[in-house]
């Protein structure tokens, strides 16, 4: 068997892996991807023979590597998602006894800057569902805020995921494969619920039955069309232009501390594995996060 042999098949392996263990569609195509690259910049004969070196190297490549959907070099957010890629990788053949050091382990990096993604005011949400004109509309801007929802787990969101009594929504593929159960208020629970029982069963088309949101083809709802649904709803208000449905993720953890949730609540709430990781998402004055 050649290398390059040996190389597909390992990626092959690799996917499969982050499928079974629940890593999201956009991951599962993503990750072994960045590790391919990795591999064909170095072509060894042996996956053991892969060194500290190695990775340095390819990773001072990544500084000049152009970026191929946009002009300019790799931003230093995306310079992280391929060392993220190495760090599973690696653990990865540890795991299954392909090689005997994991040679990223115990290396460190230049960290992305800090994100300066400004969240909303509380007035300016407030005006966001006071221009939603359908009931879809509203779901959206729900999922987004109400349930902090990242854009790949609402575009895998499925009705069985949403316990409209038990007012429980269930993210079964998160970041990292996490799961976790969002509570949600009676007013989003019912919201949603309408949602489901008059806009969604009414669909001319339904192609897709399982997804929770459909798009006018009746396919599941993606993150391009939730953002087009954003722009939309935006235009019809005075609030940023720029504003995303990340933004919608980040004002709900802010305005959540700034209410007296604990942060650890607020954690568990946005699926993040560290606290650090919700310390620096919501806007909040650090001594504010110490007092809760």
């Amino acid at each position: 068997m050649t290398p390059a042999t040996t190389q597909q098949r390992i990626i092959q392996d690799f996917k499969a892996y982050l499928q079974q263990v629940g890593y999201s569609r956009g991951m599962v195509d993503n990750l072994p991807r960045q590790v391919a690259e990795f591999l064909s910049y170095h072509p060894v004969q042996s996956l053991p023979s892969l060194k500290k070196e190695h990775i340095q190297q390819f990773y001072e490549h990544l500084q000049t590597r152009p970026n191929r959907r946009k002009e300019g070099t790799l931003s230093e957010r995306m310079i992280s998602h391929f060392l993220y890629a190495l760090r599973l990788f690696f653990a990865w053949l540890e795991d299954i006894g392909q090689i005997k050091g994991n040679p990223i382990s115990g290396m460190r990096f230049k960290r992305p800057q800090t994100n300066t993604r400004q969240p909303l005011s509380p007035s300016a949400i407030h005006e966001l569902f006071q221009a939603c004109q359908n009931l879809q509309e509203t779901a959206m801007l729900h999922l987004f805020y109400s349930c902090g929802l990242r854009r790949s787990e609402a575009v895998g969101l499925n009705s069985r995921d949403i316990h409209f009594k038990q007012q429980l929504l269930y993210v079964r593929r998160g970041k990292g494969a996490k799961r976790r159960v969002v509570p949600m208020t009676e007013k989003v629970s019912q919201t949603l619920e309408c949602y489901y029982l008059e806009e969604r069963s009414n669909s001319l088309y339904v192609h897709e039955p399982a997804a929770f949101m459909l798009n006018q083809k009746g396919r599941r709802m993606q993150g391009n069309s939730y953002n087009r649904m954003l722009k939309t709803i935006i235009g019809r208000t005075q609030v940023n232009l720029q504003t995303s449905l990340h933004h919608l993720r980040h004002s709900i953890a802010t305005h959540l501390l700034q209410a007296g949730v604990s942060v650890l609540h607020v954690r568990d709430f946005l699926g993040h594995r560290h606290l650090e990781s919700t310390k620096v998402y919501a806007k909040v004055h650090p001594e504010h996060i110490r007092k809760l």
